[in-house]
């Protein structure tokens, strides 16, 4: 049997479509290829502008420090580029400081050199340069070499203070380009981060109601739902980030002061929304640990038929509460809330139906409902911790985001 092999043919007859659909992505939605495009073309006009006046205008030796500090500043938000633009100035002076200061006393020799390693390495490691820290010593070694390479004194604190200047200019071009050029704002990605836990919450409750009605609690099924749930652990993490980089987006942006740019709701408003959507998922967990471990003697019984419908009636109302999250827009959002308030009460109803049921002395009842008192206090902190948040966002000190 001859096998089929991957060839370059092969390849390219995947890639290419696949190319062609990121760029369409990238065309026709608000999304991450959106904006790594942007990203990139605001790299090269901010590393283009930067090389033609530092070589063209300026005629300097090492042109290449402009271009590659501008590149460097092109951030996914004004504010970092302006906060990592300080950083980044600090962390190439600091570098250049201690090689001049290093070579002046010690000669450019090779033990010089040793000791401005350590010594900017050590200093690359401070916090308050993040990122930038290994720049220190970067700085210090292409310092070194203009340092080397310099006939005299004077020419060679020229060359080390047109490296500071150069990375001057190059942070400012860049941070200009991300100022002035489409600059990034995340309110979208905060929304479709919410928008796809709430969907996924939504999917699983769902899911959770419909098989309690038609009493399909194979085991199988319950530990897929207990690990579904868990597992919005990292869609939460996500979703938190998203919220902090679009509120991040806002800092010193002109195009916030567009009213098409304002976002639904205030920041701390998603961040109340995505802490409940959070706890939430770890109480659905609770109650899919519950169904999981306890099985009544009879399913078919009255009594269980009845829980289970009732506890069913709460999933779905919550689940429909999360669908409503999953569709947050500027326009409407008042009705929708609106909408929500009335499923939160539908959920309140069936929670109250079920502690009513819980307080039943019938004893036959309460031996065919033996093992569902946890599940009952898991699906009532659900629809507490759900209806909480959203009075938070109700209250009054809830404004509108920048």
């Amino acid at each position: 049997m001859v096998r089929k092999g991957i060839g370059p043919a092969t390849v390219s007859n995947k890639a290419v479509p696949r190319a062609a659909r990121w760029f369409a992505r990238a065309r026709d939605f608000d999304g991450h290829e959106r904006h790594v495009v942007l990203i990139l073309l605001k790299s090269a006009v901010a590393a283009t502008a930067a090389w033609v006046l530092a070589n063209d205008v300026m005629g300097t030796r090492s042109p290449a420090f402009a271009p590659f500090s501008a590149v460097l500043m092109v951030q996914v938000t004004v504010y970092r580029s302006l906060s990592q633009s300080l950083r980044h100035v600090a962390a190439v002076t600091l570098g250049v400081a201690i090689q001049i200061a290093a070579g002046l006393l010690a000669g450019p020799d090779m033990l010089t050199f040793a000791l401005v390693c350590v010594i900017t390495l050590a200093i690359g490691q401070w916090s308050r340069l993040g990122v930038q820290g290994p720049q220190v010593a970067t700085a210090a070694f292409f310092a070194f070499s203009q340092f080397v390479s310099a006939t005299d004194l004077s020419d060679r604190l020229g060359q080390l203070g047109q490296i500071v200047g150069l990375v001057l200019l190059g942070s400012a071009i860049g941070v200009a380009v991300n100022l002035l050029l489409f600059p990034p704002l995340r309110y979208r990605s905060a929304r479709y981060a919410i928008a796809a836990l709430a969907a996924s919450l939504g999917g699983l409750l769902t899911d959770m109601a419909q098989a309690l009605r038609t009493a399909e609690l194979a085991d199988d099924r319950t530990s897929e739902w207990w690990r579904r749930a868990n597992q919005m652990d990292r869609a939460t993490a996500a979703a938190q980030e998203s919220v902090y980089t679009a509120e991040e987006s806002a800092y010193y942006n002109p195009a916030r002061l567009l009213r098409r740019n304002r976002s639904p709701l205030p920041f701390e408003a998603y961040r109340t929304l995505i802490d409940a959507l959070g706890r939430a998922s770890g109480d659905i967990a609770s109650i899919a640990r519950g169904l999981h471990y306890n099985r009544p003697d009879d399913p078919a019984d009255p009594a269980v038929v009845d829980l289970h419908a009732t506890l069913s009636d709460l999933l779905e109302a919550v689940g429909r509460t999360a669908e409503v999250l999953a569709d947050l827009d500027t326009d409407g959002i008042e009705a929708r809330l609106d909408a929500i308030d009335g499923h939160l009460a539908s959920a309140a109803d069936a929670c109250a139906r079920l502690k009513k049921g819980e307080r039943s002395t019938d004893p036959r009842k309460i031996e065919q409902t033996r093992g569902y008192e946890a599940v009952i206090v898991d699906a009532t902190r659900l629809v507490e911790d759900i209806r909480t948040a959203f009075g938070d966002i109700r209250a009054p000190e809830g404004g509108t985001a920048p």
